[in-house]
């Protein structure tokens, strides 16, 4: 055995030593939620740390809501993280979150919203897999339904690490995007139309940094947000 030999066969046995990180050792476990109590909170009780039209929201006993349909947004950029929240719908809701908004201003198509909606609602029993609770909006549904009715609170896990972002609802991870798949800015991977008003860029092209907000009271229907919380991660 040549010494450039003997060399290439010390190195692979040094790779298969190191430990492989699992994604429960980057904070999210393989099921259910992580411990999130001792993360720090996205936005101060006050809201005084957060980007928002004076008035809209507002924070009562650790519960936020929206009066508009306006977002809420950190006052910094975040890349690769983990965000945990808890919510609970009104009957008809229809927000999200926001992540990777590169523009807060312009944010539908310079973001990426993972969809919270009353999946019970008469309204939206047509909607898109695309449009339903936990969807990565207008371009990827969830596997299943595990919203949670109208007045009840619901946990959602966001983990956004590069070009992937993994959401947990309710103890069951629902949704796996792998951004780098997404191409083209009006057809999805599966062949569904992107909505017109987010056909400007493709996923693909997002910067995976950015803002991270919450949406606000849309569609006339009241949402609540407690427990806001975010764990910042190494790169992947």
């Amino acid at each position: 055995m040549t010494t450039n030999m003997k060399r290439c066969l010390s190195f692979a046995v040094a790779l298969l030593a190191l430990p492989i990180l699992t994604s429960a050792q980057n904070g999210l476990p393989e099921k259910g939620h992580p411990d999130s109590t001792k993360w720090q909170a996205l936005f101060k009780p006050d809201l005084s740390n957060a980007v928002f039209t004076k008035g809209v929201w507002t924070a009562d006993d650790g519960v936020m809501t929206a009066s508009k349909d306006e977002a809420i947004w950190s006052n910094r950029d975040y890349e690769n993280f983990m965000i945990d929240l808890e919510f609970k719908t009104t009957e008809g809701a229809n927000s999200g979150v926001v992540i990777y908004a590169s523009d807060i201003n312009d944010w539908i198509p310079n973001s990426i919203e993972i969809q919270i909606l009353d999946d019970y609602a008469s309204k939206w029993a047509d909607a898109a897999k695309s449009w339903q609770c936990g969807a990565a909006f207008g371009h990827q549904g969830p596997t299943k339904r595990t919203v949670k009715k109208p007045g009840e609170w619901n946990r959602m896990t966001l983990l956004c690490q590069g070009s992937k972002v993994v959401v947990v609802l309710n103890g069951e991870r629902i949704n796996e995007l792998d951004l780098t798949k997404f191409t083209s800015a009006t057809k999805n991977p599966d062949g569904t139309e992107v909505p017109s008003w987010l056909a400007k860029r493709s996923l693909s092209s997002l910067a995976t940094k950015g803002r991270i907000g919450l949406q606000g009271k849309h569609a006339d229907a009241a949402i609540f947000f407690r427990n806001v919380r975010i764990q910042e991660l190494k790169a992947p």
